[in-house]
């Protein structure tokens, strides 16, 4: 495709086409579903790395197991969207060959994958696709629905999403408006209103995956009244607010000749942005730089991933691309204005790319802390899921009554025969404390009990009066 792309730069420049179509406008009309695809194909990465690590992101998210997308199906996906994507791309490039409006391509590529997520037969992994259509109206109007940790994560990756979202803005304002595009779909000599940055819809489109995000921490604070650190997270999230006025005040009053009062107070609120927000992933939703630590120096005490270098590495590179609105700036100032398209286009694609890396670390911290307060049970398994242990969960799921899975072990009594496991002590030894509720009782997995210690007949009737208490209490519960 790239070298189709350099043979139809030279060619179109010999037959003057390139005069008649301005590069930026194919390049806005593109991003954001590449985005979308790129983003897909790290999150069957993010899914292949919790899972060989054993982070139970099936539980975190509270999928059903026999039903969620596998790193194969996201990626898969990923490799389907992206031949269309590249087929699209080519018959762009070659519309006059094949007699086909160069402008049509863009908008079926679009056409193709809102399809795709609307369709409403079950085909096409319809459980997962519309998994994701109930926890998108809950983002949407935020403030009104109890946020669990799906909505909450599926809104911070909108957040890296940001830039494919204002493409689709320009998409959709460059085909309804055809402000720029000729009648026969062939041409389009200028971005035109649509892109520009001191359109409100534009500041609009920008902060709404900020806001989506502040609304749930506000309904954080309501359902938890803990002022931190719902009402702090909000405070992160509202300095994007600030950036997106600041930069579309300067755009809208600066001149060719002097920039604007708001351009300083765009670069301070950015700085405020970046640092907040840097320390914001570090610390809370990493849980680096923890008391703590030992051996795992700047990380926290218990780390789930083979190799510190890991973190570390990230620590590094979530501090560097937090500041690429700065890189964007200064290449813009040394003379690279007349590239910004494709310079955003680069740190669009980083800014996902740093998403993808957040995510492992932002969910192992929810494994093994369960930072968020979003599962009632903080201590689950850390072992890593193979297929069969999956298949013996799904099984167990379908069972009427999963004990019956349990292996029942032979229990033995010294000087005795094998008994009823109903009466055996629940206590083996008299150093041991007993189950302390009725539900112990039920998960109590019977075990062998050997012991070549004689008892003396006051502990055996101890134990004895024990059991029946507690079967006692467990019938009438279950009564």
């Amino acid at each position: 495709m790239v070298l189709s792309a350099v043979f139809h730069s030279y060619q179109a420049a010999s037959d003057d086409v390139a005069g008649r179509n301005d590069w930026r406008v194919v390049v806005r009309l593109y991003r954001g579903p590449f985005l979308v695809i790129l983003f897909l194909f790290l999150m069957g990465i993010n899914v292949y790395g919790w899972r060989s690590s054993g982070v139970n992101h099936v539980l975190i998210f509270e999928l059903d197991p026999r039903n969620h997308l596998s790193e194969q199906h996201l990626m898969e996906l990923a490799a389907i969207f992206g031949v269309i994507w590249t087929l699209s791309v080519l018959t762009f490039l070659y519309s006059t060959q094949l007699s086909i409006p160069a402008y049509a391509n863009p908008l079926s590529l679009f056409i193709i994958m809102a399809i795709f997520m609307l369709n409403p037969t079950k085909t096409f992994k319809h459980d997962a696709r519309f998994w994701f259509l109930r926890v998108a109206p809950r983002i949407i109007l935020a403030p009104f629905f109890y946020v669990g940790f799906a909505d909450f994560w599926l809104a911070d990756q909108l957040n890296s999403l940001g830039q494919a979202l204002k493409d689709f803005q320009f998409l959709l304002c460059f085909y309804i408006s055809g402000e720029t595009m000729d009648d026969e779909w062939d041409k389009a000599d200028s971005l035109g209103y649509c892109s520009s940055s001191a359109w409100w819809l534009v500041a609009l489109v920008s902060c709404m995956p900020a806001w989506f995000r502040f609304a749930q921490c506000l309904r954080r604070y309501r359902d938890t009244k803990e002022a931190f650190p719902h009402l702090v997270n909000a405070g992160k999230y509202s300095t994007t607010f600030f950036v997106v006025i600041f930069s579309t005040l300067d755009s809208a009053y600066r001149t060719d000749v002097e920039r604007s009062p708001f351009f300083y107070l765009y670069i301070l609120s950015a700085i405020i942005s970046s640092c907040y927000t840097y320390i914001w992933d570090i610390k809370m939703d990493w849980g680096f730089f923890a008391a703590g630590a030992g051996d795992n120096r700047f990380l926290r005490e218990e780390i789930v991933y083979s190799s510190k270098g890991y973190y570390y590495f990230a620590i590094v590179e979530d501090l560097v691309l937090r500041f690429s609105w700065a890189y964007k700036l200064i290449l813009k100032e040394v003379g690279f204005a007349a590239y910004s398209e494709l310079t955003t286009s680069v740190f669009a694609a980083l800014e996902v790319v740093r998403r993808f890396i957040w995510n492992f670390f932002r969910l192992e911290n929810e494994h093994l802390n369960n930072c968020g307060k979003f599962r009632a049970v903080r201590d689950i398994s850390v072992a890593p899921i193979d297929a069969s242990d999956q298949q013996q969960i799904i099984k167990m799921m379908d069972e009427p009554d999963p004990a019956s899975l349990f292996r029942k072990k032979k229990i033995l009594k010294t000087q005795a025969a094998v008994i009823d496991p109903l009466r055996v002590p629940l206590i083996s030894d008299t150093d041991k404390k007993p189950a302390s509720t009725v539900a112990n009782l039920k998960t109590f997995h019977i075990g062998t009990i050997q012991s070549n210690k004689r008892r003396n007949k006051e502990t055996d009737r101890l134990e004895e009066d024990l059991q029946r208490r507690l079967l006692d209490l467990n019938q009438q519960e279950t009564a």
